[in-house]
């Protein structure tokens, strides 16, 4: 990062209530870098230096949301989520982590490193959009349910692959900087329009901590081996999540593989924006996961009706609405990721329901008796046990046949989930093909015995 944060002409926007608070962070900032060269340093001016930069972000943040609706800036809310989601996430787990190292030279630094990233590059792009001499980069973000079911898929592969307890620190990841860092960049595609695109930010340490004690290695540095071992475990994590996400994912080549400079990592977030971009505490250093993807907010939900086609849309609708021949089946998982693979893996051979609870699940039972329920076994609330518990204590629903999901593969998890005695269970893990043909065996099985 370098020992001083320098001013230059291009951060200013143009202005003056804007360029006169950055100049003020830029200043509170130069003046920690400067305290924490010296060989003495006290918690309490650290504490003082911190709660200051703090107030002044806060100060800056609502005085330019101010500015910002007072000229109707149409990028407004967006622009005010950004805000929302660095005060209200990034800063108070970057606070945790300086409380608990009772303010040590690394975490102050690695404080103002995050701070210093997240601050030059939201001047130099966001809030240079509020005059129109940028372009947002935060236009293509997905809805928030999505956005919360890839994150919720990140925090459990984490502890399932590295035993960590990951927690999100900011929704909004754009490229800033944090300790020393290894950047791995994977391309995969699927015909001329289909194109994902992954970023992986590790800060050194997490890999040093994990992979690298996994492999018995003593190094506090990376290495050849380490590095090596980064990248197929790094194949896997993304494997695990695109097969989770994408219903096709089978037909995805890889096409690119890279380990970036950050200086690249930088010209890759200039160039495009991700749809999905989470930085995360790992408790043992940070990790970002990223993914370009923008063909994913161009797909329509449906076909537009106009003149020419009007006739042909209605026939082609009413004919799906009078198809019963299809077996029902209902999936259950609070995951919405979970919830549209599932949908998108059995809906043509199968008429699909999903729903997002217990009591949801309970509800579309009801109306709508499906064949096969496949029920998230860890949900919040009302959890897959219990809504089987209800389900059976139904005389009329008693032999209603279902298949617990579950991202668990343990012997014990799977022993207490296999005690209920449901007609199967799934892991989330499974290849698409796998899960597709387990629950076409079920069918075919059911169907002999009657």
């Amino acid at each position: 990062m370098g020992n001083r944060l320098v001013w230059q002409d291009r951060y200013n926007i143009g202005v003056e209530i804007i360029d006169k608070e950055h100049r003020k962070l830029f200043s509170i900032m130069n003046r920690m870098l400067t305290f924490l060269e010296q060989e003495e340093k006290s918690q309490w001016v650290c504490q003082e230096g911190v709660k200051y930069f703090k107030g002044h972000a806060m100060k800056h943040f609502s005085e330019e949301e101010a500015y910002m609706a007072s000229i109707d800036y149409r990028g407004f809310e967006t622009h005010r989520r950004l805000h929302d989601d660095f005060r209200r996430k990034t800063l108070p787990a970057l606070e945790e982590e300086l409380k608990q190292s009772d303010y040590s030279r690394e975490a102050v630094s690695h404080f103002l490193g995050v701070c210093a990233g997240w601050l030059i590059g939201h001047t130099l792009t966001e809030d240079r959009a509020i005059t129109g001499k940028a372009d947002s980069k935060w236009t293509g973000l997905l809805p928030d349910e999505q956005q919360i079911a890839m994150k919720q898929m990140i925090v459990r592969l984490i502890s399932d692959m590295f035993q960590l307890n990951a927690r999100v620190i900011s929704e909004s990841y754009g490229g800033e900087k944090f300790g020393n860092g290894i950047y791995y960049r994977l391309v995969y595609g699927a015909g001329k329009d289909k194109k994902w695109e992954i970023i992986l930010a590790f800060e050194e340490r997490v890999l040093v901590n994990t992979i690298g004690r996994i492999m018995g290695g003593k190094s506090e540095k990376m290495n050849v081996m380490l590095m090596n071992a980064t990248r197929y475990a790094s194949r896997q994590f993304v494997d695990r999540i695109r097969h989770m996400f994408l219903s096709d994912a089978e037909q995805y080549d890889i096409m690119e593989e890279n380990l970036l400079s950050y200086e690249q990592l930088q010209k890759v977030f200039n160039r495009q924006q991700p749809q999905f971009s989470f930085l995360f505490d790992t408790g043992e250093g940070y990790f970002a996961f990223c993914v370009i993807a923008p063909h994913l907010i161009k797909e329509q939900t449906a076909t537009e009706i106009k003149t020419g086609n009007a006739m042909a849309e209605v026939r082609k609708y009413l004919g799906n609405q009078t198809d019963s021949v299809k077996k029902k089946i209902l999936v259950v998982d609070d995951s919405l990721v979970v919830r549209q693979s599932m949908k998108e893996l059995l809906d043509k051979d199968y008429d699909v329901t999903v729903a997002d609870s217990g009591m949801g699940a309970i509800r579309c039972i009801m109306l709508n008796r499906p064949d096969l329920v496949l029920l998230d076994y860890e949900m919040p609330v009302c959890n897959g046990a219990q809504v089987l518990e209800m389900v059976r204590s139904e005389k009329e629903l008693a032999n209603l046949q279902v298949f617990f999901l579950t991202g668990r593969s343990d012997a014990e998890s799977i022993r207490k989930i296999m005690q209920l005695k449901p007609a199967g269970c799934l892991l989330k893990s499974m290849r698409p093909e796998e899960i597709r043909k387990n629950v076409s065996d079920f069918f075919v099985r059911n169907n002999a015995g009657k």
